[in-house]
């Protein structure tokens, strides 16, 4: 019988266990976090600011999944390393657990930036349920925020906060909003939709120091411009949680390198999620793509081979969806093309201001590699199959925008690749 240790209480930890239980219904099943919480959903917590759910709601497994699935949990404590070659880990206070298979998925942290009074109170990450809950209590006492970071993140926590009758401003570096999810035309609209909602955008310019004597009085901006406020939220990205495999001998670059089964360089151990960098499908390079539903997939195919399996992992494509005030945005794998790649592209392009529609396909050679949609995102599951299958689109490239185009439009298609596969599959039979 295997002792199965799982470093991460979210998304890819908890579809590691389930995968596992689905194979293996008796060995052990150890799961560790360093938070308070059974598992929760991290995409919900700015609903939860806004007070649009209740905690019990972003909550996705309670106590008694653990005790069904006779998974032992650990709260409240912290890796501070990996062991590779003792099969073991060291938790902060000296202590060690053994492990035959080890899961690393640590997730990742907000990176917060060199400057000066970063460290204030009042300046707040926004990562997990404490995050929110921190947040919301001081809205009571406090009616004006600055969010440091145009992204994901950094937008919903400003769309969250003005719903609480709060003053935002949010302070982009960059030149647009959304700049690793949109192109500057979608980046557009949503900004406009945002700012006549109340949410003040100021682009181009960065934070050079948060000012206060113990409570936050102001911002000051590379421009001079100082902005009054008594919150600040960085939300400039995240760094995955890469530290305690340092010195255990994996191979990483930003995240933790996995290959086609989400094994690491060592045999025992494997990793998914927001940590794990692995092959995509439309980049054609291993990427962290920090992203919800990539780390359920990875968690699930993680478990079943930790519990025995070979099932290849095909890679991933980022992809990310968002809605402001109505105006829902989506983008999926390639989402703009550098100037002097121009030439190897093609962009097909529909554009209606009037009613905020946008929708933009990136193509290389009949060969859908991403889009960008605004307003009119229905088709968005149907553009990632294509991308995902990789279906040539030549016969139908001129229907791709329209608004009838649907799966009748790529049956025959699809048909052909399912044909491949059912050959190739009778070829290793």
């Amino acid at each position: 019988m295997k002792q199965f240790v799982i470093i991460g209480n979210s998304a890819a930890g908890i579809a590691a266990t389930e995968a596992i239980r689905q194979r293996d219904k008796t060995s052990k099943i150890i799961v560790i976090s360093d938070e308070d919480y059974y598992a929760y959903c991290r995409c919900l917590i700015s609903y939860y600011l806004a007070g649009e759910l209740k905690e019990e709601m972003i909550l996705y497994r309670s106590k008694d999944f653990y005790e069904n699935n006779n998974i032992e949990l650990y709260l409240n404590r912290r890796v501070l390393r990996v062991d590779a070659k003792k099969n073991h880990i060291v938790f902060e206070d000296k202590s060690k657990l053994g492990f035959d298979v080890l899961l690393v998925a640590t997730g990742a942290r907000p990176k917060f930036p060199e400057i000066k009074g970063i460290k204030k109170n009042g300046v707040f990450g926004f990562r997990t349920i404490k995050d929110a809950k921190q947040l919301s209590g001081l809205l009571p006492v406090t009616k004006t925020a600055c969010v440091l970071g145009g992204g994901l993140v950094g937008l919903k926590v400003a769309d969250a906060l003005r719903k609480r009758n709060t003053e935002v401003k949010v302070i982009v570096k960059s030149k647009q909003i959304l700049s690793q999810m949109l192109d500057i035309e979608a980046a557009h609209l949503l900004q406009e939709r945002l700012e006549s909602n109340g949410i003040d955008v100021i682009l181009g310019q960065d934070v050079t120091e948060i000012i206060g004597n113990g409570d936050i009085k102001a911002v000051k901006l590379d421009s001079g411009k100082i902005f009054g406020c008594s919150m600040v939220v960085v939300a400039k990205g995240v760094s995955p949680n890469i530290e305690i495999i340092k010195e255990a001998g994996l191979k990483f670059n930003e995240g933790i390198l996995c290959d086609n089964f989400m094994q690491t360089t060592v045999p025992s151990i494997y990793a998914a999620g927001d940590v794990c960098e692995s092959f995509d499908i439309t980049l054609g390079k291993t990427t962290v793509n920090a992203i919800w539903p990539i780390a359920v997939e990875q968690g699930r195919i993680a478990g079943l081979n930790m519990a025995g399996d070979k099932l290849e992992y095909v890679g991933s494509v980022g992809m990310n969806s968002i809605e402001f005030f109505g105006l829902p945005a989506i983008s999926l794998g390639v989402y703009k093309v550098k100037e002097e790649e121009r030439k190897a592209f093609e962009e097909l392009v529909y554009l209606d201001r009037k009613a905020k529609v946008y929708k933009k396909l990136v193509l290389k050679d009949d060969i859908l590699l991403g889009a960008v949609l605004v307003g009119d995102i229905k088709n968005s599951g149907l553009y990632l199959r294509i991308i995902k299958e990789r279906i040539k689109v030549s016969d139908f490239k001129h229907k791709l925008l329209r608004e009838n185009f649907g799966y009748l439009d790529i049956m025959h298609h699809l048909k052909e690749k399912e044909n491949l596969y059912i050959h190739r599959s009778k070829a290793y039979v």
